[in-house]
């Protein structure tokens, strides 16, 4: 019999409403609960340059992003002609899923509780993704990491950009949401103090 999921609630999402929401809005004196940062989306991007030459790579490419995602990936055109990369306007380039709701907790803590650990000489990801308006972006070179990836039957090591959207206003509002999600990103570097450099 089919199991019924409707009333499924990923643990990363119980773990930031019964824990993560309390503790942001102490941290961050945030008394408005609506204002508390959230996740809003995640969106995995895989640059295929070379699949015009290789068909076969740009349908692996899909099958391998769409069974890390566990979402349908779509492949994405060139939107113009760039010569010196011998791309023409239509060519494929890519390949990108967005996640959101369940989908989007439940590759997070993947990611963080089984992928993020088997990356080789793994201390943390860098403080310097953050974009200036609460979003986070950080990549990976191997796909091999996420244990959905068989790596007998992969022909290619592809790297992946992981891009989380948040609602958050600030950098500093990101970081804290991120970091109390289990994130491993490495501490942030206290700016020297005045004179210390003198």
């Amino acid at each position: 019999m089919a199991k019924d999921n409707s009333n499924y609630t990923p643990r990363l999402l119980t773990k930031y409403n019964e824990v993560v929401h309390k503790h942001l809005s102490k941290r961050l004196g945030i008394s408005n609960a609506m204002r508390v940062p959230k996740l809003e989306k995640i969106v995995l991007n895989m640059g295929l340059g070379d699949a015009k030459e290789h068909k076969n790579w740009l349908t692996s490419g899909v099958e391998e992003l769409t069974t890390i995602a566990g979402q349908k990936a779509v492949v994405t055109i060139s939107k113009k002609a760039i010569s010196n990369f011998k791309i023409r306007e239509g060519d494929p380039v890519g390949i990108r899923v967005t996640l959101r709701g369940s989908k989007m907790y439940e590759f997070l803590d993947r990611f963080i509780s089984v992928a993020s650990p088997r990356i080789r000489d793994f201390r943390g990801l860098s403080a310097k993704g953050f974009d200036g308006r609460g979003n986070y972006n950080f990549g990976v070179t191997e796909q091999i990491i996420f244990p959905e990836i068989d790596y007998d039957k992969i022909n290619n090591i592809r790297g992946i950009n992981i891009s989380i959207v948040t609602s958050s206003v600030t950098d500093e509002e990101a970081y804290e949401l991120l970091v109390a999600l289990g994130l491993p990103i490495r501490q942030k570097k206290k700016k020297l103090e005045e004179g210390a450099e003198a």
